[in-house]
C-alpha cells in the first residue's frame, strides 16, 4: 500500500469510500454543490485528505484539518476526521498507516496537538486508536448538533 494526498478527480472514488463509513448518510446536494466543497477543501493549505491505496485503488482515508491557534505560542492544532477502510481492506494496517501520515503532516505543520473523535463503542475501535498514538482519556469531548425539529 502506499499513501499520498487524493487528488480532484479522484472525489468519485473518495465518495464510492464513504458507504464503508457510515450504514446512512445525509443525501448529497447536487454534484456541482459536491465538487464546489471537495475544490474548496483542496484549495486550502489548511486541508488535507490523505488516502490510502492498494495498486491505484483507494483504499482508506482521513481527513486533517490545521486550525490556526491564539494560544500555546500561536501553534495551531488539528482536528482528524472520516477515518475509514473499505470493508474487504480492513484489519491490514491500512488505516494506522494513513493515520500516521496525517500525523506527521499535522506534525509538520507545528501543530500542539491533534484530536480525533469516534462515534464507535466498541473496545476494539477504541483499541485500534489507542495503536496509533491517541490517548482516550487526555481529554473529554462534547458534541453539539443543530436541533433537528427547528429545521
Amino acid at each position: 500500500m502506499h499513501i499520498r494526498p487524493i487528488s480532484e478527480p479522484e472525489l468519485p472514488a473518495l465518495m464510492a469510500l464513504y458507504r464503508h463509513l457510515h450504514a446512512s448518510d445525509a443525501p448529497l446536494p447536487a454534484a456541482a454543490e459536491v465538487e464546489a466543497v471537495w475544490r474548496e477543501l483542496l484549495a486550502s493549505p489548511r486541508y488535507r485528505y490523505f488516502g490510502g491505496y492498494v495498486g491505484e485503488t483507494l483504499v482508506c482515508s482521513c481527513t486533517i484539518s490545521v486550525i490556526p491557534n491564539l494560544t500555546r505560542g500561536c501553534r495551531p492544532y488539528g482536528v482528524i476526521e472520516n477515518v475509514v477502510t473499505h470493508a474487504d481492506h480492513r484489519k491490514q494496517g491500512h488505516a494506522k498507516a494513513v493515520l500516521h501520515e496525517a500525523l506527521a503532516f499535522a506534525w509538520s505543520q507545528r501543530c500542539y496537538k491533534v484530536m480525533l473523535m469516534t462515534g464507535r463503542k466498541d473496545e476494539a475501535t477504541l483499541r485500534f486508536y489507542e495503536g496509533a498514538g491517541f490517548d482516550r482519556h487526555g481529554k473529554q469531548a462534547f458534541v453539539a448538533k443543530p436541533d433537528s425539529s427547528a429545521a
